[in-house]
């Protein structure tokens, strides 16, 4: 068990009541991660401008939940999957693409699994994708943009990722039924 606080709006540091107060309007409720967050203001900050700023990026509503999937499932995230399981849900992402990416799997869409695949190679090898790597993800109908954007929703899951694995930030309520762990097998 992790010893790190949840911090609420009564508990929190003075800069991130604000922030959690956002949360609470945004989400209905203050997701443990932001909690944790608010221990330090300036990364709850950051992390809530990543959200935003992915938000506005060429990719759909659909291929940003393929590349938030995407990175939880190859950094292992057992917070991120649920939560962004039940983000993709309540964005109507079909089923079958949730459950592919939740399992791993190749996506039943060429290009979202193009799109998957140079998410998890970007993450998987530390940003040193091959050209192939590049010239595939092209190939599929995406560009130079596309690549940066990527980029940036790996920073982002990267912060909220890695804060989960040091405070084993418990699964919010609201998101537990869709409780994930990865098949070691895949």
């Amino acid at each position: 068990m992790s010893d790190y606080k949840i911090h609420d709006v009564d508990s929190a540091p003075e800069k991130s009541k604000p922030l959690l107060e956002n949360s609470q309007k945004g989400f209905g409720m203050i997701p443990n991660l932001h909690g944790v967050m608010a221990e330090s203001p300036a990364v709850l900050d950051a992390y809530q401008k990543l959200t935003g700023l992915f938000q506005q990026t060429s990719f759909t509503k659909t291929e940003q939940h393929v590349i938030w999937l995407a990175i939880n499932y190859t950094n292992n995230c057992h917070y991120c999957m649920p939560a962004h399981t039940g983000l993709a849900y309540m964005d109507d992402v079909d089923e079958s693409i949730v459950g592919a990416l939740r399992d791993g799997k190749p996506i039943p869409d060429e290009k979202l699994e193009a799109l998957r695949v140079f998410a998890t190679a970007m993450v998987g090898k530390r940003g040193v994708v091959s050209e192939s790597d590049v010239a595939a993800f092209h190939d599929a109908g995406y560009n130079q943009q596309h690549v940066l954007e990527v980029i940036l929703g790996v920073s982002h899951k990267v912060l909220s990722n890695y804060i989960n694995h040091v405070a084993q930030t418990p699964v919010d309520e609201a998101f537990s039924k869709f409780a994930w762990e990865k098949d070691q097998a895949a």
